[in-house]
């Protein structure tokens, strides 16, 4: 609670006022965990589909560079579903008896180990099971010298016998192009396991554009067509101001405006970072009121905080990424003649996959805040 002593004499304008009540209040932006309620930003169009979408027995791809925010975007739209759903990030998994595991463990989530009990007794090889006294979570494990393929048919066939067709599990694999990664030939498997199934809805998320490409368009591959492929870009730049002028009044009520204008033509409208700058202008104007341009000041502590990962980074870079990246931070052209055109176009689709660069209408360095530091060291 607020209160003045009635025998001051100072003026309390209507600014002094609003400053006051802010400090109490909670920073209206997130960034770095998935996203949702209050913090989520727009994205009702795609929401929609997803949840449309869900309703039918088909599966869906979904491609997006990293931190546009696809994760969010899909546990947004699971949740309106109101249906039953478990989600498992394939760059956790180590091998296919992990995934079988992981797959399990979500699964004990969605279902009470008494009402499964009985189904376990039919898998071939029985998982260990035990229960955190702390947080009533359960864990699984299986035995080191267990078939790993049997285990992973047992478990997606519990997911499969638990529901109907009319009461449909929604399985979320995030970052799923790592597939190919845990083990060799385990795409077959998966691919084998999932056209049987009829009581599951399947959402696959990929972060590398080329890698997703290749396992659902490649006519060789196993997933070949497996399922409506979708495309996550930026945020429409028109939803995003709004968003971010909304929040903002509320510690800038003059300039709201102005400052999601400046945010958004750094950040070149990145969902990721457009949440953490913002962060950093609301912490600015908590702290130094006085500041007449919070957004430079923001982003001078952004580069500085992350100063010396960004010089890790650096120092691991082949000298002909060196080179591109600089000419891509300062916006010079690429095709000077310096670099031969197939040495410069193998090193952009290393540098996409890695995630250093994206594709949007060009390309363009990920982070704004490793651009600015690259400028600041050329």
């Amino acid at each position: 609670m607020i209160t003045f002593a009635p025998t001051t004499k100072k003026v309390v304008t209507k600014k002094v006022v609003t400053r006051i009540i802010t400090a109490h209040m909670e920073n209206p932006f997130k960034f770095g965990t998935i996203v949702e309620e209050e913090f989520f930003t727009d994205r009702v169009n795609e929401v929609a589909y997803i949840c449309q979408f869900v309703k039918s027995a088909n599966h869906l791809i979904l491609i997006s560079p990293r931190r546009f925010g696809k994760s969010s975007v899909v546990a947004k739209a699971v949740k309106q579903t109101g249906r039953q759903h478990l989600t498992v990030n394939m760059q956790q998994v180590t091998s296919v008896a992990d995934l079988a595991a992981k797959l399990l463990r979500e699964f004990f989530k969605v279902h009470p180990m008494e009402r499964i009990r009985h189904l376990i007794t039919h898998f071939r090889i029985i998982p260990t099971v035990s229960t955190n006294p702390v947080t009533g979570s359960m864990d699984v494990s299986f035995q080191p010298t267990a078939n790993a393929s049997i285990l992973l048919e047992d478990v997606m066939a519990l997911i499969e016998k638990a529901h109907t067709e009319e009461n449909r599990i929604i399985v979320v694999l995030d970052e799923f192009q790592e597939i190919r990664d845990i083990a060799t030939g385990l795409d077959r498997i998966l691919r084998a396991i999932m056209q049987a199934q009829k009581h599951i809805n399947y959402i696959l998320l990929g972060s590398q554009e080329s890698m997703m490409t290749d396992i659902f368009e490649n006519k060789k591959s196993p997933f070949y067509h497996f399922g409506e492929l979708m495309r996550l870009g930026k945020l429409p730049r028109d939803d995003f101001y709004q968003y971010l002028t909304e929040r903002l009044s509320k510690c800038f009520p003059d300039k709201s405006d102005q400052l999601a204008n400046q945010i958004l033509d750094y950040t070149n409208c990145h969902p990721y970072y457009s949440q953490q700058l913002a962060a950093n202008v609301w912490q600015t104007g908590m702290l130094q009121p006085a500041e007449s341009d919070p957004v430079s000041l923001a982003v001078t502590h952004i580069v500085t905080a992350h100063s010396l990962d960004y010089e890790r980074l650096w120092m691991n870079f082949k000298r002909t990424n060196k080179w591109i990246l600089q000419r891509l931070a300062t916006g010079r052209p690429l095709q000077t003649g310096e670099q031969r055109t197939s040495t410069i176009y193998s090193a952009l689709k290393r540098l996409q996959k890695e995630g250093y660069v994206i594709y949007s209408n060009g390309y363009e360095i990920e982070d704004p805040f490793f651009r600015k530091w690259i400028i600041e060291q050329s």
